[in-house]
């Protein structure tokens, strides 16, 4: 692999999936990847036959789970032919449960999986997944997705290469990660909505001297403060390097000032007792949960927790992304998990028709209305007011104006874990920055330098 900035990795990867694209008329197959199966697929499956369509996902939150089901209904009654077996799991378990479940010879046609390394990787190497390209061109999904957005979802048939090479999902839903808040606490504080991320720093100072607990976290799972991180290092780091960090392309390094710097702002809020006590300890959801009860001033999380967040806070939860030092926004954010067709489903055709179905310019309007963030139509359909209305002002400043940087976790099949420890461990004070970077380090060379 080769080094590339952010700029040159969304041409380069959007620029061979549109060779892809355009060379891969149904059943032509491609030149890195397999043929496949049959010598055409199909659109239209209302001739399919009785089908049962078993589809696994992790949409389980209030406004995810509207969606989901409004969708799925509509699908059906589209299709009278088709049942869907939907089984909902949390994040969690969905990751734990899925690698097992792919080997088995009942697995589910459609799942939605992670798009890093450790997971959809995984599956693309072991050819448990489905190339969608040949559907991609039956349905016209390059003209609905951004190249930028289909190069998450996209690997060489070997998957040592992220970014480039084959399709294989579809997300619904953009994401972005910044900083909930309570509206009525910043009042009785007497503070402004941070600007940056100097004022975000005084404005937690001010929380505390206060008595109020700044900020929330719950990262008994490890995964949590890996989006805290994030937005940190976003506003220290040139994104061009956490880019090819986060995809693990070689080029970059975890141990320079600026990654340091970052970590030591994390741990700084844990010693000066930013945090709510026993972070570590402390469930994800119990976290969000808090601020609802109006037990804390900030959270750093994801546009997932705005629908949940405003049934429970109305009118006094907002959304904000802290400029960096020269007045842009980078931070952590992406797609929600993409839908992929697995290797064992009966009927690809049916499978490639749902997940078209539920990323239709439709399905985006019946996202929108459910409180979540849809990848497509974004400034179309945001809402008038709210918090939803300051996600998706947030994630437009982003795309447009911004730096959308990666989840950290993809970069290695084992990075996942390495950071979540190595975050745990930076926060309880058992490690320094340095050896933060270092244990970091460790894992992000060592598989560069074996090529993926």
């Amino acid at each position: 692999m080769r080094r590339r900035t952010r700029s040159t990795s969304v041409a380069v990867g959007g620029a061979t999936l549109a060779l892809v694209l355009a060379a891969c008329a149904p059943g032509t197959g491609t030149d890195e990847g397999p043929e496949p199966a049959d010598a055409e697929v199909s659109t239209d499956i209302s001739g399919a036959g009785d089908v049962t369509l078993t589809v696994w996902d992790q949409e389980v939150r209030g406004g995810q789970d509207k969606q989901m089901s409004q969708l799925n209904a509509a699908f059906e009654e589209e299709y009278p032919n088709v049942t869907i077996d939907r089984v909902s799991q949390s994040f969690d378990d969905l990751n734990t449960t899925l690698r097992l479940a792919l080997t088995d010879e009942d697995a589910p046609d459609v799942v939605q999986a992670n798009n890093g390394r450790a997971t959809m990787g995984a599956f693309v190497e072991a050819g448990q997944l489905v190339p969608l390209d040949d559907y991609a061109e039956a349905y016209g999904w390059a003209d609905r997705y951004s190249p930028s957005v289909l190069q998450y979802s996209t690997y060489s048939e070997d998957a040592s290469v992220f970014g480039e090479g084959n399709l294989y999902g579809l997300p619904q839903t953009g994401e972005v990660v910044g900083v909930f808040y309570s509206k009525s606490k910043l009042d009785d504080l007497g503070l402004e909505v941070p600007a940056d991320w100097a004022a975000f720093d005084e404005a937690l100072t001010a929380a505390h001297d206060a008595g109020e607990t700044p900020m929330l976290l719950g990262n008994i799972e490890q995964w949590p403060a890996i989006h805290v991180f994030g937005p940190a290092q976003g506003s220290a780091v040139p994104a061009d390097q956490i880019v090819d960090l986060g995809l693990g392309n070689e080029g970059a390094s975890w141990e320079t000032p600026e990654n340091v710097e970052a970590a030591a702002t994390v741990q700084g809020w844990a010693e000066s007792g930013y945090f709510n006590d026993g972070v570590n300890g402390t469930d994800y959801d119990a976290a969000w949960q808090s601020l609802a009860s109006g037990d804390g001033v900030f959270l750093i999380g994801g546009s997932w927790l705005a629908a949940d967040l405003t049934d429970a806070m109305g009118d006094d939860v907002g959304f904000f992304v802290p400029a960096t030092a020269d007045g842009t926004a980078a931070t952590t954010g992406g797609t929600g998990l993409p839908f992929t067709v697995t290797s064992a489903a009966e009927d690809p055709d049916v499978a490639a028709a749902y997940i078209d179905f539920i990323t239709s310019d439709d399905a985006m309007q019946v996202l929108a209305d459910t409180g979540n963030l849809p990848v497509n139509r974004t400034a179309e359909l945001a809402p008038d007011s709210g918090a939803l209305a300051d996600v998706f002002a947030e994630f437009g400043e982003v795309t447009e104006n911004g730096e959308l940087l990666p989840y950290l976790d993809y970069a290695t099949p084992t990075f996942g874990d390495t950071i979540g420890q190595s975050l745990q461990d930076l926060l309880d004070g058992r490690v320094t920055p340095e050896e933060f970077t270092e244990a970091l380090e460790a894992d992000y060379a060592d598989f560069v330098a074996s090529d993926g």
